[in-house]
């Protein structure tokens, strides 16, 4: 199969979800976190940007670049890069959305999107590689967003992108209006709540398993693939340093939202080994190693 790479300019492509994110608290009390060194930096397993520099971005994981494989970037008019997708055209599934969050395309401009088709196909994805028929009607499945609606609210063309197919994987409704949104909206009031300058930036990568067949729930009668387990990937940055952390969850048909979000963080590097992604692979090695092995979730706000 061709190996299309298809960047579409006003437009942007990205779970476990990656997040970079600011606050001197966030960095200068807490243990785990790593300073730039100001020194020559050395990433030995950073993407190739000969294609497109957004792969180089921190929050893009190593790519997998097989023929199977296509990553969309989506852009807007207005702010820029949207987020990123990674989509298997021979499972026809979202592997992994990831985006940023900062200080311009956080504010609230706009509602949240209405039309018809609610959920329409990428543009930017060949017709080949889509279903004929949105397969969520009638399966007993949500409309998952992956990179949320809620954290695009700053133009309208940006919310409506978040309502693409690609960026979407089938979820128990349990799941994706109790925990799954508890978690999504933890990323959102990070963020919001410790923006403090320009330079702030919390990194996002999040996804379904879909790569390994113990780690899919189910294929609904249309060929959709049901991901047993979601995570998020979370980089945080500001002008002191790093700090990371990740979701990691079993997507269940069960009302979880009470549940406490302390007890699904793991390490980034627990995250590799669960999904066999490479997340932050843009960083600096000694800095990805730092602050990949460990996790503090009391420097995140979560409390046993």
């Amino acid at each position: 199969m061709k190996n299309y790479f298809k960047k579409t300019l006003p437009l942007l492509l990205g779970a476990l979800f990656i997040v970079s994110c600011g606050g001197d608290d966030d960095y200068d009390v807490s243990p785990g976190s790593q300073k730039p060194s100001g020194s020559k930096t050395v990433n030995v397993n950073a993407n190739p940007t000969t294609l497109h520099q957004e792969y180089g971005r921190l929050e893009v994981p190593r790519l997998k670049g097989t023929s199977d494989n296509l990553v969309l970037i989506h852009y807007t008019s207005q702010y820029g890069l949207n987020y990123m997708v990674e989509w298997d055209c021979v499972k026809k599934s979202q592997r992994w959305t990831c985006y940023t969050l900062d200080s311009r395309n956080s504010v609230k401009n706009v509602s949240r999107y209405y039309g018809d088709p609610q959920y329409p196909n990428d543009p930017d994805l060949p017709s080949i590689y889509r279903f004929a028929d949105d397969p969520y009607w009638g399966s007993g499945f949500d409309h998952g967003h992956i990179c949320p609606s809620y954290d695009r609210l700053c133009s309208s063309e940006a919310n409506i992108q978040t309502f693409y197919m690609t960026n979407m994987q089938p979820q128990y409704n349990k799941f994706n209006a109790g925990l799954w949104l508890n978690m999504e909206n933890f990323v959102s009031n990070y963020i919001k709540n410790r923006i403090q300058n320009g330079t702030d930036t919390l990194y996002v990568c999040k996804g379904g398993t879909i790569d390994n067949a113990s780690q899919i729930l189910v294929t609904t009668t249309k060929g959709m693939l049901v991901p047993k387990y979601f995570y998020m990937a979370l980089l945080c940055k500001n002008s002191q340093g790093y700090k990371a952390m990740a979701f990691w969850v079993e997507h269940r048909n069960e009302d979880r939202s009470t549940d406490n979000l302390y007890h699904y963080v793991v390490s980034i590097d627990r995250l590799e080994e669960l999904t066999g992604i490479d997340f932050f692979c843009n960083l600096p090695d000694d800095t990805e190693e730092t602050i990949e092995k460990v996790v503090y979730p009391n420097s995140w706000g979560l409390k046993q």
